[in-house]
């Protein structure tokens, strides 16, 4: 578990900063190839409707200082209605990146499932580092550091960030203190919302996985 986040003020009354952390839309190949960060991947009509269902959320929720988007096609396209739907503009950022999954990237999952390695991506994912690519604890890190610089900038606020569910997953386990090996529990779906805020007694978990739920609604008990 990476054991970053540090608190972006010392004073425990400072306003808390939130991130907001969407998973782009579906596209043709969700659930079915693991794309990772090949070009060229859109999404779909349905991904498309997702990501327009996810911006009136947004909207409808508290104001949006920033928004951040990977720079992959599928998040930038889930990120521009929300976007629109602000007046603002989405700003990309390499640290919000799918995970590196090197030699798999654009395997099916069908034939990586048989693989004997898949056992270990799914329960020990600390141990395991893909073929050419990323290590899980190297995403978790990146994805923590990344959501500690952009929330650091905009100390107080509220910040939408578009990523990828492996990424998000890994954020929300850091967040919540879950073991990197246990991440996999966590579901992330194609345009959801998960929510983190941070204090000065660190981060607290608002919500994971919402397609549905106002972020009016959303506040420490």
């Amino acid at each position: 578990m990476v054991k970053k986040s540090a608190p972006a003020t010392d004073k425990a009354a400072a306003r808390p900063t939130t991130v907001v952390l969407v998973r782009h839309g579906q596209t043709g190949t969700t659930g079915q190839v693991l794309p990772g960060r090949a070009p060229g991947l859109n999404l779909s009509d349905d991904g498309r409707k997702q990501a327009e269902h996810a911006a009136g959320l947004i909207a409808d929720g508290p104001a949006i200082a920033a928004i951040y988007t990977s720079p992959l096609e599928r998040a930038r396209q889930t990120a521009a209605p929300i976007a629109a739907a602000l007046g603002q503009k989405a700003v990309v950022d390499k640290g919000l990146l799918e995970c590196d999954f090197g030699e798999w990237t654009g395997e099916k999952l069908s034939v990586l499932m048989k693989k004997p390695e898949w056992t270990t991506v799914q329960r020990s994912p600390s141990t395991f580092r893909f073929p050419g690519g990323e290590s899980f604890p190297e995403m978790q890190l990146r994805i923590v550091s990344t959501l500690d610089r952009l929330r650091a900038t905009h100390a107080g606020g509220t910040i939408v960030c578009v990523s990828h569910a492996d990424p998000i997953k890994a954020a929300v386990a850091n967040a919540v203190g879950t073991h990197l090996d246990l991440f996999q529990r966590i579901v992330i779906s194609p345009c959801s919302l998960s929510v983190l805020s941070w204090t000065g007694f660190g981060p607290v978990v608002l919500s994971v996985n919402s397609t549905g739920r106002s972020l009016k609604e959303l506040g420490p008990s």
